[in-house]
């Protein structure tokens, strides 16, 4: 898997926080979630897309 350069982290971010204010609070969940799969089916690597679910994870406790 490959890392992605910290510009471009920077600017995924700034995206992802625009659309989370677009969808809006009642529907930010789906949003997400929809987004997850998005980026699972583009991954094509069932095994990556869990890891990354349990890396996300680890950083709610």
């Amino acid at each position: 898997m490959s890392t992605m350069p910290s510009a471009d982290f920077e600017t995924a971010y700034e995206t992802l926080a625009t659309a989370i204010d677009s969808a809006g609070p009642e529907r930010e969940a789906l949003f997400l979630t929809r987004l997850a799969l998005v980026l699972g089916h583009e991954l094509g690597d069932i095994a990556v897309f869990q890891n990354a679910i349990r890396t996300a994870l680890d950083g709610l406790e």
